[in-house]
């Protein structure tokens, strides 16, 4: 008999008041998966993860872990689970192995069992040299290591992560992922984590990337690109509406305007360059030409872009900047 998927989600729907958070979402995780959830700010990702978290039950359709049902289930879920949030959970006045410890007391796990384990994950995480030092004195990177230790403690089947990069410099980043490789291939774990980057995306095993509360892909990042099948050629042009009619006419290919500029996608994009080069040079600025991405399937499937006007990458940091300054 197979063992029920970590993670079974069908059909299901949320609202605030009138807004529709998730529109009818239905995905399974097999057990033993890096699963990654991918959308803009405001597509869902937070809501979904709330859910699965235990934080919120679900009003309509249906959630399972490990085949454990919520909300009826919800005690024994929060046992098979770790969470790591996006917003830091350790507290600064303790050491490392002191907030290990408060989490190992609210699972009722022993004192000498929590000796053992926290030895074991400080060193999978390479914190042993930290273990009697305040987390307030550790870098973003390391007080990250501490929340999956933390996370850990109980030995949980499967790890949620939200937003697990925030914060992190590119070097931590990879550090973060040489871990989650680890957890899932030595000690089996499966993770789910939800992220709005787009190159983190593209490490997991399989991911579902959700727009406006619904699913709109679902594969892995190579599958998924793979299903482009061609270029992207975009051109910088004064009149993007005017050029984008004139390439259409001339070639009988799809041009569209997105953001100011024209994009097509076209198989052996590098001989499409010399031919527009020939035909409209008078008319573009600057041309590029790309392999698929993920935000190329993105648009694709919702016709807009994954960052769009005040939601770039840059303004999300200022925003994140301008809600610390003012707390």
């Amino acid at each position: 008999m197979n063992s029920p998927a970590a993670i079974r989600v069908s059909g299901l729907q949320h609202f605030y008041g009138d807004r529709c958070a998730l529109a009818g979402l239905s995905f399974e995780v097999p057990d033993g998966e890096i699963f990654g959830v991918l959308g803009p700010n405001g597509g869902g990702k937070t809501t979904l993860f709330r859910v699965l978290s235990t934080l919120i039950p679900p009003r309509q359709g249906e959630v399972a872990l490990f085949g454990m049902g919520l909300p009826q289930q919800t005690a024994q879920v929060r046992g098979a689970i770790g969470v790591v949030f996006q917003s830091p959970s350790l507290d600064p006045q303790l050491t490392v192995y002191e907030n290990l410890s408060h989490q190992a007391a609210l699972y009722g796990l022993s004192k000498s069992v929590c000796e053992t384990r926290s030895a074991e994950l400080l060193e999978t995480m390479g914190l042993t040299d930290r273990r009697d030092e305040f987390t307030k004195t550790l870098s973003g990177g390391l007080r990250r290591r501490v929340e999956l230790a933390k996370g850990m403690i109980h030995q949980p089947r499967l790890l949620l992560m939200d937003e697990p990069s925030t914060g992190l410099d590119p070097g931590a980043r990879s550090d973060l992922w040489r871990y989650l490789l680890q957890l899932r291939d030595e000690m089996g774990v499966t993770i789910l984590l939800t992220t709005h980057l787009l190159e983190e995306a593209d490490k997991v095993d399989r991911i579902a990337i959700i727009h406006e509360g619904s699913l709109v892909a679902l594969d892995s990042p190579d599958a998924l690109r793979a299903e482009m099948g061609g270029d992207t050629i975009t051109l910088e042009t004064d009149d993007p509406p005017g050029l984008a009619s004139r390439i259409q006419s001339q070639f009988d290919v799809s041009a569209a305007v997105l953001d100011g500029v024209v994009r097509l996608e076209l198989v052996e994009g590098p001989s499409w360059v010399p031919r527009l080069m020939e035909s409209f040079a008078a008319d573009v600025s600057a041309i590029r030409l790309g392999r698929p991405t993920l935000e190329d399937l993105f648009i694709a499937r919702t016709g807009h872009r994954f960052w769009s006007g005040d939601d770039g990458p840059n303004e999300v940091a200022a925003n994140r900047r301008k809600a610390k300054r003012r707390h």
